[in-house]
């Protein structure tokens, strides 16, 4: 099971995390990790089975040497019927050294299936604007995954065994004597019985430690991140107060937890110590009233001392500890691994008539008492149009570009594609005509097929002759064929360089269906002829081009500039910005005069 099929949508329009200690989703989550890999946990389960063997019959082959054998003066006898239980306990290392590889399979690809979810649900929350960007992630993410996969590890090497020699321990001593069984059963199943009570609390406070442990990263990650502010405002003593405050609940909630541990001693102590001496101080009347022979008290102080004894101390150990924080932390990250889904917006099922972009009054800021980046900007790029995007830097470019692709939400004013505003066009609608490259292109591990298609995910049919025809189109072809064409497997993303990944990022979306391309300086890494290819590539396909510029050239082939200035915008043609606005005419020549520009084509150099 993938990681992809863990994170999922719940029927309820919000994931709230569910209160109290009750450890809800945590089952169903881990079947779903474990189905899977059944044929080697059936294998484990075969060889827990023989690994139990000792624990049943030690008991019943003691007692028999010493009745049948030393007793009964036949010493060879009772050696043989050791030397068989020694054979048992050899079968049970072979076992246990098979079982090794076995776990392997079942822990090792867990982790990896976690990783998925937790980073999978985290991205998309903060992509769909469900929720805000989510610091405790990182804990889940490294901490709780990590924990996760050692408990499950831990709990299948130890508990799976010592579980069934648990009960291996009570049948064999029932099947040697059920007078010895009465007196021992009593207080093990007492004691089992006030460690399943005592699971509950263990499991809330273990749930407040892990809940405050995220606390704490998210309450530190920002202020760390963030020094400088804490001292350009002098915000020493509320930065160290809210530090102290996360700090002094992790604690608190670590000594409940040690505190809850400590009753575990007392459940072994009944468990363990009581039946023992109840079945010492019985013996000897039992035996004298010919209820019990003299090997099977042995017999039953060998199940007492060397099956049950260690199989419920670590029993109770490992379950108490281990496997409570894994029951929480399994239901932690079920709980973060559940995507919310938003009620869906009045008119969903609606479609674009067209793809005219417009945006009316359209206003972003990035804080409510923040200046906005974009002012009231009315706009409009009709069908097919190719406008540039300039201005000086931090003049809210960029900002546009997130606002026109929908992944920004203006906080005032609005956008409309055809007739209908952003928010009221379906997401995979949306995402399907509209393509954002950025500057930092990004290029992931798999085939170059895999990276050239990735928008045009499913299709089949005529496939490569379309991811061929976009990479020669913007000047990526020589580089696909360098790298050993469209099977060819990039292994290392980071060893292209960020001009090749530029130029791969440009042929995805040029093969993609979307009708409406923002190149938000995605050609900045390139040299400005192959800069020319690209843009010229892209205004030749069919749909609208909107290109935040980044040489004057880009400017020069569009068909209308938008100047931005802070809150100030401009349009016009290229020729006539230059006449009408100064700080254009400023732009201009920079440009020609920077360092970026000094490969320029005479294009460039050349008045207009």
């Amino acid at each position: 099971m993938s990681g992809a099929a863990l994170t999922r949508s719940p029927s309820r329009p919000a994931a709230t995390p569910l209160a109290g200690p009750a450890v809800l989703g945590a089952p169903r989550l881990l079947l779903e990790l474990l189905r899977p890999r059944r044929r080697p946990l059936a294998v484990a389960v075969a060889l827990s089975a023989v690994e139990s063997a000792p624990a049943l019959l030690s008991g019943l082959l003691v007692a028999a040497a010493v009745d049948h054998g030393f007793l009964a003066g036949r010493p060879a006898t009772g050696l043989a019927l050791l030397a068989v239980l020694a054979a048992v306990m050899t079968l049970k290392a072979v076992a246990t050294r098979l079982m090794l590889p076995v776990l392997a399979e079942v822990v090792e690809p867990l982790r990896d299936d976690l990783v998925h979810a937790v980073v999978t649900a985290a991205v998309t929350r903060a992509a769909t604007g469900a929720e805000p960007p989510d610091p405790a992630a990182v804990n889940r993410l490294t901490a709780q995954v990590e924990t996760l996969r050692n408990l499950i590890s831990a709990l299948l090497r130890s508990t799976r065994q010592l579980g069934m020699s648990l009960v291996a321990a009570l049948v064999g001593l029932l099947a040697l004597s059920p007078p010895a069984a009465a007196i021992a059963a009593g207080p093990v199943l007492l004691a089992l019985a006030v460690f399943a009570w005592l699971l509950r609390t263990l499991a809330g406070r273990q749930r407040a430690l892990i809940l405050a442990d995220e606390r704490l990263t998210a309450e530190v990650t920002p202020i760390l991140a963030g020094l400088r502010d804490v001292a350009a405002c002098r915000a020493h003593d509320q930065a160290a107060a809210t530090v102290e405050a996360a700090v002094s609940a992790q604690v608190a909630a670590t000594m409940s937890m040690a505190w809850a541990g400590t009753v575990r001693r007392l459940i072994v102590t009944l468990g363990v110590h009581v039946p023992q001496l109840a079945l010492l101080v019985a013996a000897r009347p039992l035996v004298e009233g010919g209820h019990l022979t003299a090997g099977e008290v042995v017999g039953a102080v060998t199940y007492l001392a060397t099956g049950i004894d260690p199989a419920l101390r670590t029993l109770v150990s490992t379950v108490g500890g281990w496997g409570v924080a894994l029951a929480v932390s399994l239901r932690r990250i079920a709980e973060s691994i559940t995507v919310p889904v938003s009620p869906p917006p009045a008119g969903t099922g609606r479609v674009p008539a067209g793809e005219r972009l417009r945006a009316e009054r359209l206003t972003f800021g990035y804080a409510p008492a923040a200046t906005p980046v974009v002012r009231d900007l009315d706009l409009t790029i009709p069908e097919g149009g190719h406008l540039a995007v300039v201005g000086p830097s931090g003049a809210g470019k960029s900002t546009l570009s997130l606002l026109l692709t929908g992944l920004l939400r203006p906080t005032g004013g609005r956008i409309l594609l055809g007739a209908l505003p952003l928010g009221e066009i379906p997401e995979h609608r949306l995402r399907t005509v509209v393509a954002l490259v950025p500057q930092e292109a990004y290029v992931f591990t798999g085939t170059v097929r895999e990276n050239l298609a990735y928008l045009r995910a499913g299709e089949t049919r005529g496939g490569d002759a379309r991811l061929l025809a976009a990479a020669s189109a913007v000047g990526a072809l020589p580089l696909v064929e360098r790298l050993g064409g469209l099977d060819a497997v990039v292994e290392e993303p980071s060893s292209l360089s960020a001009g090749e990944k530029q130029l791969i990022a440009l042929a995805r979306v040029h093969a993609s269906p979307a009708r409406i391309v923002v190149l938000d300086e995605a050609t900045c890494h390139l040299d400005p002829a192959a800069e020319k290819r690209a843009e010229e590539a892209f205004a030749a396909r069919d749909g609208t081009l909107i290109v935040i510029a980044h040489r004057i050239s880009s400017a020069m082939r569009a068909r209308r500039v938008l100047l931005m200035d802070g809150t100030t915008t401009i349009s016009g043609t290229h020729p006539e910005l230059l006449t009408r606005s100064p700080l254009y005419a400023d732009l201009v020549g920079h440009w020609r005069g920077d360092a970026c520009a000094a490969g320029a084509t005479t294009e460039e150099r050349t008045t207009p």
